[in-house]
Parts: structure tokens; C-alpha cells; sequence
């Protein structure tokens, strides 16, 4: 066996047992045996059974995986319905999901290494790494006319870290035609998908600076491609592809051992099917292609897109989650600093963040008041996927909760409710 690998299993056995999250067998399981010992009522755990089971039995969605971890021990997980209906393959607490989004915390975790390393500045333009950055545009929609201007200033890397960049992901009607020209916003399905694109990344995002952005940086909080540049930012950096940096570097010592860009094909038969939710609010088989099951299995396996391109597990990003929470450190995994992980766990967006309540970190959503967010405290953070998972940490409460489904477009409430399902089962 190759030492980095027996490296890797010894830090996953000491991470397993730190975090108490050996994988259960028993696809029932749901209120664990440490709930009652760490203040979750477990007749109130049972709630989230029987809501799950009706969002299935109501085909609302194919079905889901729940955990919950307080003081990094399992207060709850569940396994409810199907990870492929047709298929008649139910789900299971170790089944492999498209987590679209949640990339974006483990390419901004990549970003903040580097900045200890001192490979990468906060306030350094983007083209320092990225040359075809140095002079980028902004198209403006006026009474019917649009306007390309110069951007006022650099982007920085900052920018990025925060979507206070401009840039979104090209679907916005003012500039979609000409996004889709170079492949990318509705030509690349809602815009963030790349795992079909037969290039690196790079080769993408430099495409990508030739278009023109939505805001001027710094003006407004834009959702877009600003994490995939940071991917390349990565790899610009450090020397290595975004895939292999962030296995040897976070997934790896982190004992993440299902998260990937493209599934290994013998996993294939644990990642899930994707649904969507249709015009009665069923849920039904999505189709082939960006807009449903994706290349992740078959892709040409080159582009590793930081904003979106991860598959992974429930329980692999609940023990990225409590590395973040416990101050960038889980075993004997040392990812980040404490003041690291202070800068990108609170706001860092200002007042550009347009949720009342809410903020935007280096990383996460952050909540600024009770009320931003269900019931989280305030200095809580967290984000989701598009495929509809949904992922919180509230560091007052000690709690991290994962709810990982797969159903794009998904209409129904089922994320917004899950923390509150959670919370209501907490006692102190």
C-alpha cells in the first residue's frame, strides 16, 4: 500500500472516531443512542421520521438522507425512499449525491491555504494568476438598450470569495446570447454545469473573462462563475490540477473517501438518480444531459469546475463541516488557522448581501440576527446545493446538519424546513 494512502486511512480511523460517524448498516436508523445524552428529545427526532416519509410517500421527492451531528457525535440519520426508483434501489446513509454548490466552500477552503501559504493575497487582482482578467466589461440593461462599459476597477481575489465580483452565471437576458455563443450560461444548463466540457477549467474561465459582467466589482452581490475562477486560481498557484490539490490537500487527510469530481464507475451504482420536481409537484425521473443526471460517471473527466463539479456523501461533508466548526482542525488534520476559519465563517460581504439578516462570508450564508435563518443562532453559516441539498452549522448549538436530495428544479419547501425539523428537537 502507498504510504499517502496508509497516511490517509489512519487519519480517517482517528477522524471516524473523533467525529463518532461510522457509517450505520441499518438504513432505519434515525435518533441515535447519544440524542438524549446530548439534549435532543428523541420523541421529537421522530418528527423528522415521519416528515421525511410523507415528502416520499406524497412523491414529492425519490427520497433523502438526514444527519445530525451535535458536539461531532450522530444525534440522527435517516435513510428514507429511493436512490433510483426505476432501478428499485432504495436509498442508503453511504449513497452518492451531486452536491453542485457545496463545491464552492471546499474550492474557498483551497483559496484560504494558499493565502497561509502566502501563495495568494486577498486583495490581489485575479490577474496576477489569470492575465485575461486584467481588463474585463460590464454590460448594463436601460430602456431596452444594452450598454458594454469598462470595469471601473480589478477584480480581486476578494471579490470572488464574496460574489461581489459582477459576475453571474450569463442567463441574465442582457447578456444569455452571448454567453451561449461561448458555451457557457444557458448553453451550460442554468450555467454552473461544465462536467460534459472536454477542457480544464482554465481553458473555460479564461473564455469566460472575454464577457461581459452584470455589476461593476465591488458594487453588488452577484451568484455566478466566481468560484470556478477560483479554481483555476487554485491551480495557478499551487502548480497542481483542482482535483488532485483538493484530495491531497482537504479530502484526503480529512478521510472523505466518496467525494469526488467524476465517480469512480465502481461506485456508480451508489450515486443517486436526479429527479424533478413537475407541474403537480411529483417528482419525476430528470432527464440525461446538464439539466438532469449529468456526466459524472461517463464525463470526459477534465473539467474540475470549484464551483459546482463535487459528488459526495452525507457523512464525507459533515466531517468537512466539523473541521470548520471545530476551527479548521479535525484529528490530527490541521486544514486551516483559527482566524482563518473566523474570516470565513462571518460576514465579510457588508451590507451587499441582499437577504435582511443574512450575510455572506469567504465561504457560507452566514446568519447576522435570530430570525435570518429558521431558528439558527446567530454566527450560524451554511449553503446548499442545486439539487436541492441543504447544509447548516450552528456553532452556538454545537450542531451540524446535512440533508442531501437530488431534484432539480425542486419546488417544494422541504430544505427550508429541514433546520427547523432539527431544531424543535433541541432542549437547551
Amino acid at each position: 500500500m502507498h504510504l499517502r494512502t496508509r497516511i490517509h486511512l489512519v487519519l480517517f480511523s482517528a477522524l471516524s472516531l473523533a467525529l463518532g460517524m461510522v457509517p450505520s448498516g441499518d438504513h432505519e436508523q434515525s435518533p441515535a443512542p447519544s440524542a438524549a445524552r446530548r439534549g435532543l428529545a428523541l420523541d421529537r427526532l421522530q418528527r423528522i421520521d415521519r416528515w421525511l416519509q410523507q415528502y416520499v410517500d406524497e412523491q414529492r421527492i425519490a427520497g433523502a438522507v438526514a444527519l445530525v451531528l451535535r458536539d461531532g457525535q450522530v444525534v440522527y440519520e435517516r435513510a428514507v425512499g429511493w436512490s433510483d426508483k426505476e432501478a428499485g434501489r432504495r436509498m442508503a446513509p453511504d449513497t452518492i449525491f451531486r452536491i453542485a454548490s457545496q463545491t464552492k466552500a471546499l474550492t474557498s477552503t483551497a483559496i484560504l491555504m494558499l493565502v497561509e501559504e502566502g501563495k495568494i493575497g486577498l486583495t490581489d487582482p485575479v490577474s496576477r494568476f489569470i492575465p485575461a482578467y486584467a481588463k474585463t466589461t460590464v454590460a448594463t440593461a436601460k430602456d431596452g438598450a444594452v450598454e458594454v462599459v469598462p470595469a471601473r476597477r480589478a477584480i480581486t481575489i476578494k471579490d470572488l470569495l464574496t460574489h461581489s465580483a459582477g459576475i453571474s452565471y450569463g442567463t441574465n437576458a442582457h447578456v444569455a446570447a452571448q454567453y451561449r455563443e461561448k458555451g457557457l450560461g444557458p448553453e451550460a444548463g442554468a450555467g454552473w454545469y461544465t462536467a460534459d466540457k472536454d477542457e480544464p477549467i482554465c481553458v473555460t474561465m479564461e473564455r469566460l473573462a472575454g464577457l461581459p459582467f452584470v455589476a461593476q466589482p465591488g458594487d453588488s452581490w452577484v451568484y455566478g462563475y466566481n468560484t470556478d475562477i477560483l479554481g483555476c486560481v487554485v491551480e495557478r498557484a499551487s502548480g497542481m490540477p483542482l482535483d488532485e490539490f483538493l484530495q491531497v490537500r482537504i479530502t484526503g487527510p480529512l478521510g472523505m473517501r466518496d467525494t469526488h469530481f467524476f465517480l469512480p464507475p465502481a461506485k456508480r451504482d451508489r450515486l443517486a438518480a436526479v429527479y424533478a420536481s413537475g407541474p403537480d409537484g411529483q417528482a419525476v425521473r430528470a432527464p440525461e444531459g446538464a439539466r438532469g443526471q449529468g456526466s459524472y460517471v461517463d464525463g470526459p473527466r477534465r473539467s474540475f469546475a470549484g464551483g459546482a463539479g463535487l459528488v459526495s456523501t452525507a457523512a464525507d461533508y459533515a466531517r468537512f463541516l466539523e473541521m470548520v466548526r471545530l476551527g479548521g482542525t479535525a484529528g490530527q488534520a490541521r486544514i486551516l488557522a483559527p482566524r482563518t476559519v473566523k474570516l470565513m465563517t462571518t460576514n465579510q460581504a457588508g451590507t451587499l448581501y441582499p437577504n435582511p439578516g443574512l450575510g455572506w462570508s469567504l465561504a457560507f450564508e452566514t446568519t447576522e440576527r435570530w430570525g435570518g435563518s429558521s431558528m439558527d443562532a446567530p454566527g450560524a453559516f451554511g449553503w446548499g446545493g442545486a439539487y436541492g441539498s441543504i447544509y447548516r452549522v450552528d456553532p452556538e448549538s454545537r450542531i451540524t446538519m446535512v440533508l442531501m436530495i437530488q431534484l432539480m428544479p425542486n419546488t417544494t419547501d422541504i430544505r427550508t424546513k429541514f433546520p427547523t425539523m432539527v431544531y424543535q428537537a433541541l432542549l437547551d
